[in-house]
């Protein structure tokens, strides 16, 4: 390991562990064949294929150690509510009490469940019983033809263009409070507010596209922030079906299609590089993305990083809400700048938000503060390995970078280490590059991009 974040010298890149136990197995006498199959909705579903050391050859709990941050990782990256597993039965029995009720997985299981309604299981089958790849293609075809409405939900502003064949003729942000309304009349009437102002732009609208915090399936809110406060007797009735609700006021048959905003984010990019495999991570409260696939388009994938593992090393911070270590929102976000602070020995006003402390930092960078600028240097580090882990899932050509965390010198920094990380660790990937869009692109790329999501091509 060539580069060590300074401020959290602990760090264990999930890549070079990986490695490391692939390597090992390898040169084994006594090994398996395993496979990882995650099924979703419409029976859609990922394989993954590894060699691990046989079963009861002394090497189980290192064949654990590995698979288990492996399941976690695809279940985040792919999504699913079923998990089938064939090759080892070790492996099966520990992750199936992993996923039970009371087991250290039980949040990511309840979490699938929800989202794909379904209860969530884990199931053991012979190789030749893993069911056959049947991958979604969600296409896009950049379908800016006709006046279409671009919707954009943030957690703190809405903004809404009305789109005329690819030019955007009006767009407007508001400010609004939807994290702490708990009554779900208010996300409905400021949505169809916003909708109605654009649409008296247009002559007639023709689609609707949605870009959003959240998980989505088949435009039917599963899961999102905007919607924290609102009681769960009150979601499924009241939210679930709002946006297509919404879109039925336009018209019985208009087109609608909702995406998650780290999805439309690697579409806008997209559409302003003129490439695909793009995976677009957004560093903010959280850390958020959406990828574009070799063909330009989506793939259904849940791509929830946040809750990806990217560091192997148990005594990590643990995220509050999974209950998991060394979890992507920690090493990308806000919570990753304030951790890394504290740990050089920083003292922040306990009434500060994390918020107001990223911009402290972000000042102590801009004036040259040693400390602030080890702070984006280590992110960079985390980023340039990660990515190397991510690629092991994602084809990519760029990293589009985004988020508050990316603002000022600071992202500067982060996309400086992030590419000596990777290029010189790993030089079969020194195709790929890391993207700072402007403010502009940003925002009225964002908007196209979310207008652009319905096709209206037969």
């Amino acid at each position: 390991m060539k580069f060590v974040p300074a401020l959290d010298p602990g760090f264990s890149p999930m890549i070079l562990r990986l490695r490391e136990y692939k390597q090992k197995v390898s040169k084994a006498d006594k090994k398996q064949k395993f496979i990882i199959c995650l099924e979703r909705n419409k029976g859609y579903n990922y394989h993954y294929e590894i060699d691990i050391f046989k079963d009861n050859t002394g090497h189980d709990q290192e064949n654990y150690e590995i698979i288990e941050r492996l399941v976690k990782t695809l279940l985040w990256i792919a999504g699913g509510y079923k998990i089938y597993l064939a090759g080892s039965d070790y492996l099966f029995e520990r992750l199936k009490t992993d996923y039970k009720k009371g087991g250290t997985r039980e949040f990511d299981a309840e979490f699938m469940a929800l989202v794909y309604e379904k209860e969530f299981t884990v199931i053991k089958v012979d190789y030749q019983d893993i069911p056959p790849l049947n991958q979604e293609i969600v296409m896009f075809e950049h379908d800016l033809s006709g006046c279409r409405i671009g919707f954009d939900a943030g957690g703190s502003d809405r903004k809404v263009s009305a789109v005329i064949d690819g030019k955007v003729i009006y767009s407007e942000e508001v400010v609004w409070y939807p994290k702490i309304n708990s009554d779900p009349e208010y996300h409905y009437q400021n949505i169809l507010e916003a909708m109605r102002t654009a649409a008296s732009y247009l002559p007639r609208v023709d689609a609707i596209g949605v870009s959003s915090a959240g998980i989505y399936v088949d435009n039917r809110i599963m899961m999102a922030s905007l919607f924290l406060k609102v009681p769960n007797n009150l979601f499924d009735k009241h939210v679930k079906n709002m946006y297509i609700d919404i879109a039925k006021t336009f018209g019985p048959d208009i087109p609608l299609r909702v995406a998650n905003d780290g999805e439309v984010t690697a579409l806008a990019g997209a559409m302003d590089l003129n490439d695909n495999q793009i995976l677009g991570i957004a560093m903010g409260t959280s850390e958020a993305a959406g990828y574009i696939n070799s063909e330009g388009n989506l793939t259904g994938w849940l791509n929830e990083l946040a809750f990806v593992p990217i560091d192997f090393n148990k005594l990590s911070l643990v995220d509050e809400w999974s209950g998991d270590y060394g979890c992507g929102v920690k090493y990308f976000s806000q919570d990753s700048v304030i951790k890394l602070a504290e740990a050089g020995g920083y003292k922040f006003d306990a009434n500060l938000s994390p918020a107001q402390k990223l911009k402290e930092i972000q000042k102590l960078n801009d004036k040259g503060n040693n400390l602030a600028e080890q702070i984006f240097t280590d992110i960079g580090i985390y980023l340039g390995y990660t990515t190397a882990y991510y690629a092991h899932f994602y084809q990519i050509k760029h990293v589009l970078l985004l988020g508050r965390v990316m603002s000022g010198k600071g992202g500067n920094l982060i996309q400086e280490w992030a590419t000596k990380t990777l290029h010189e660790e790993y030089p079969e990937y020194k195709h790929i590059r890391y993207q700072l869009p402007d403010e502009k692109s940003r925002r009225v790329g964002q908007s196209i991009a979310a207008a652009s999501l319905p096709s209206l091509k037969k």
